[in-house]
This record gives structure tokens, sequence and C-alpha cells, in this order.
């Protein structure tokens, strides 16, 4: 079993996979898992790491060192708690390029993209920061004469994220800054395929001199979920993942009396009005696309030009497509990287068969790239579908992979109508130069982000993230102001002095 600081070597210059820890009570222990999961870099195939997939036993250990570390640390003032947060801002400043490079090696995403993504992992730091004003209560003089009201926000006690591999370094930071500065004690358990990202983040909260407990780390797989999920001392759950998983939580969650936000999957539809700006409208749909391999729940799935703006943007996107630079994301100048697995690739792969299948026109075909360097790596070059209807399955389900949809409405009320039929609803946009027509838009569909003039766009930390319809199981969405809710109770105090 290797050691921390051997498990702290950046992972894109690791010569040989490593077994790694677990985080429980302040020190790294081995996991009490009999099998692993072989983590490979994804541009290489080259074996980095190996997973323990713990469960019931590491999740109880991991659960009984926050619950011993929860009083004292809901005693802290909130004032005193952001200060370890203050704390670990500075030291995710220090080990940035470190941690963006782990990230790319193990997901494959460009180095500018997990960049990207380490920020937004800080600006939820920055949000979390902000505790003592945002979890103030509220209070009222004189509800009655000679009576008062207050409410109080009160931490809980445990809590616990369950990840996906998407977005290894910022997606747990969606969590737990705002559970522990709210005076939470807390456990993550990372997605098994990408577990650096957090290994490296832990020992940063180490070194940031936190009380033992109030942050743990587990690794697992469906076990581990089930324990956590079971567990009767965690008060809330929070997940992100497909929408078949998230709606398992949810459920599995809830009936164990537990506090939930299940964010799912998306198929994300841009809307193009005949009136747009055209050359801008390709250029963004087709990074909101193509970015992180189109493995993202705000991907651009589907392009749904109205009137002649279909013929327009197919050729223009076919052309931005192609301009693409796949290969190993640290490599300069590369634009996109591989898909996270052999297994997720054959999957992209079987949904490009099904869309052949179904009919539709496959306008850019990525399924033979091959990286000339990394021959053995996951790799899928861009691929356009033009000619797709609202029943195709390319159409309907979320592919997660370098694959974009393009499909044609007469009206922007047809339009309004394949958008609104949808079972998903995480996040949509329109291009238009009319007000009234993204007004229309904005008020008529039932995705929960919406973006105008933009890509499908990611709510900055104090907005909140999270869908509708399948795309989100629960009331309070991540992040921003939700976060302070999930994470608090309200006490209302009613008072009289005689």
């Amino acid at each position: 079993m290797s050691s921390p600081q051997e498990q702290a070597t950046l992972a894109g210059n690791a010569t040989k996979a490593r077994d790694l820890q677990i985080y429980v009570g302040g020190k790294w222990v081995p996991s009490t898992a009999t099998t692993w999961f072989d983590v490979h870099n994804p541009a290489t195939d080259a074996l980095i790491a190996r997973t323990p997939l713990g469960g019931k036993e590491d999740v109880d250990r991991a659960v009984k060192a926050a619950a011993a570390a929860y009083p004292a640390w809901r005693a802290t003032p909130p004032v005193n708690r952001v200060k370890y947060l203050f704390a670990m801002k500075n030291i995710f400043e220090k080990n940035f390029e470190e941690l963006a490079r782990i990230c790319t090696t193990e997901h494959g995403k460009t180095l500018d993209e997990s960049r990207s993504s380490v920020r937004r992992a800080i600006d939820n730091i920055d949000m979390a920061i902000a505790i003592p004003t945002t979890m103030q209560g509220r209070s009222l003089e004189d509800i009655a004469t000679g009576i008062d009201c207050y409410t109080y926000r009160q931490p809980m006690g445990v809590f616990a994220a369950i990840t996906p591999f998407n977005f290894p370094a910022m997606v747990p930071m969606w969590f737990l800054p705002h559970a522990i500065a709210c005076g939470n004690t807390f456990v993550l358990k990372p997605s098994e395929r990408v577990p650096l990202s957090q290994q490296k983040i832990f020992e940063m909260l180490h070194d940031c001199g936190l009380p033992e407990g109030v942050v743990n780390l587990v690794h697992g797989g469906k076990d581990a979920v089930d324990a956590i999920l079971d567990h009767p001392v965690i008060q809330g759950v929070s997940f992100v993942g497909s929408s078949p998983i998230a709606h398992y939580i949810y459920k599995r969650g809830a009936e164990a009396g537990k506090r939930v936000q299940a964010l799912g999957g998306a198929k994300n539809f841009t809307l193009i009005m005949p009136d747009a700006d055209m050359d801008r409208a390709a250029n963004v749909s087709t990074e909101s696309c193509f970015g992180c391999a189109g493995e993202r729940c705000l991907a651009n799935s589907v392009v749904l030009g109205v009137g002649t703006a279909y013929d327009i943007m197919v050729e223009k996107l076919v052309a931005e497509a192609k301009k693409i630079k796949v290969g190993d994301g640290l490599e300069p100048g590369v634009t996109m990287g591989p898909v996270i697995s052999k297994q997720h690739r054959e999957k992209v792969l079987s949904y490009i068969e099904k869309g052949i299948a179904e009919g539709a026109t496959l306008a850019l075909d990525g399924r033979a790239y091959k990286d000339p360097k990394n021959p053995n790596g996951y790799y899928l070059g861009p691929t356009v579908f033009t000619n797709v209807k609202p029943e195709m399955v390319i159409a309907r389900e979320e592919i997660f992979g370098p694959v974009i949809c393009i499909m044609k409405a007469d009206t922007f009320e047809e339009a309004v109508k394949i958008v609104k039929q949808h079972e998903l609803g995480n996040a949509s946009s329109i291009f238009t130069s009319s007000g009234k027509a993204a007004r229309e838009y904005r008020y008529q569909v039932e995705p929960a982000m919406m973006g105008i003039n933009i890509g499908v766009a990611a709510p900055m930390a104090f907005f909140p993230f999270g869908g509708s319809k399948g795309s989100f199981f629960g009331d309070l969405k991540a992040h921003g102001t939700d976060a302070v809710e999930f994470y608090t109770d309200k006490k209302v105090n009613i008072v009289r002095w005689f």
C-alpha cells in the first residue's frame, strides 16, 4: 500500500499504478476492500491507480468519525469555521496547475478545461466563505403584543455526497465547502473511475488543519453508495450522475428519511432562430457540444434549427467541428480529449450505429479517429448527425459523448413543442435577435437553466445549479443559496418576556 506522500505524486508523471487509501478521522488508512478498480489514463490506456471498492464497513468508519467530530465543529463559530476555508482557497490556488494536470490525466479533458473546472471549484469555496452572512436567520418584533419571533439556521449533522467521473475536481466542491461551512461534517464518495483528484484535494484539506473527522473520503461502487443511503446517522445526500441512478438515489435516500438532491442526466436543446448571428451561434454551439468530449450534463446535445436556420447551421456546424483537434489533453493545441474508458467509447459508438440505422444522416463521422501519438487511447472524433427526428433514440437519450444532432423545426411553435415533450429538462439555449422570441422561449420551456445567445452555460457558484423534469430529483439544488437551505434546518423561536 503506497503512502500518502507517494499518492501526492503528480498523476501525469506516475510510472506505476498506486493502490489508494481512504481518509477517515484525519488520517490516511487502508480500505477494507477486497476488490479493486483499475484506473487508466484515457489518453494512453496506461494504468495509473487502483481504487479500493469498499463498502459498508468503510462507510461506517467514516460516518462514525464524522459524527464524533460534529459536536465540536457545530459549536465552532461560523467566522472561525470559514478561516479554514480561507486556508482551503489559498492551498487550491497554490496547487492549481498540479490539480488541473491530475484531472486531465485521470479524466482525459484538455488542460484548459481542467483549469476551468478547478477555478469553478474555488468559486464554490469563495461562496462558502460568505456563510456568516448567508446563514443568518430572520426576526420580527411584535408578531403579537409583546411577542417577538426569530428564525435560526442550524447545522444538522453528517452529510454525504456521491459524485461523478466527468468533473472530478469540481463537482465534489459544489457540496463539501458549503456543508462544512454551515457546521456539518462530511463524507465524500467520488467516482471510482477518477479518484486521484480527490486524493490530492484531501491531502490539501489535511494541510489546512481541519479538525479530525470534519471531512472524510471513502472509495467504492454500489455497495458504498447503498451504505451511504441506508446509514441512519447521515442526514442528507447529494448526487450527480445519470437520471436512472439519480432516481434510485432519491427514492432510496428519501425512504431512509434523508434530505436528497439528485442531479440527473440531460438532453439539452439549442434553438437557432433565422434572425440569429449564425457565425457566433455555430461557434458557440460547437464548443458547447464537443467540450469535455461531450461528457457533461450541460453539453449542447441537439441543435434545433428553425426554418432557414437549419441548412445554414448544418453547413457551419460541420465546418466548425472539422477544426477540432483531438488528442491527449496535456498536449498543446489539443481542443478535445478522449472519452473516459474503452467501455464508454463502445457505448457512444453504439449510439452512432443506432442513429445510422434509424435513418439520420451522418454528416461527419468520428468513429475511425486514432491519435497517432497514442494509438491505445479512447478517442472518438467529432460526430455530426443531420436530418434527426424527435422520435429517434439519438434525439431522446443522453449519449454523453462527442456527438451532436441537428434537427429542423419549421416554426418557433414546433420547436417549443419538441423541447417541451422531452422527458429531460436540464438546460437549454436560444440564439435570436428577438427579445420577444427569447422571452417566449424562456417562459414556455421547462429546462431550469436557460441561455440566451450563449452556449448551454453553467451558473456561477452564487446561483443554484440543477435541472427539472427527469433531470432533477429533490427540492433544493446545488450551490448558491440553495446550498445553505439544504445544509441547515430552520428553527423558529417565539419569545415573550413577563
